[in-house]
């Protein structure tokens, strides 16, 4: 392909999803970023087969470490992110026990 096709496609993608990004409601936030995080998935399995690819080439092997690497840091934070979002859900804890009685 052309490469300013390419580029072309790249940024209407890029438009596309920050506009369909932008229009979803904030409680939806948190089950929109598990799911992305479970598609990065995908980037992780494609850079291991750059990286174990057997075409002669030291750079396809530096690369795809690279790629995995930051792959892994991708996933990984995203899913802290989420673990982060997910417990401003839950509740603080039982209240204390107030005691009966008049106060000295």
């Amino acid at each position: 392909m052309d490469l300013i096709l390419l580029f072309f496609i790249f940024t209407l993608a890029g438009f596309l999803g920050f506009e369909l990004i932008a229009k979803v409601p904030s409680q939806l936030h948190t089950p929109l970023m598990s799911g992305a995080n479970a598609i990065s998935g995908i980037t992780i399995v494609g850079a291991l087969v750059a990286a174990g690819a057997d075409d002669g080439s030291w750079i396809t092997t530096v690369l795809g470490t690279a790629a995995v690497t930051l792959a892994m840091i991708n996933v990984i934070g995203g899913y802290l992110v989420t673990d982060r979002m997910l417990g401003m859900f839950k509740k603080k804890g039982p209240a204390p026990a107030k005691k009966e009685g008049p106060s000295p």
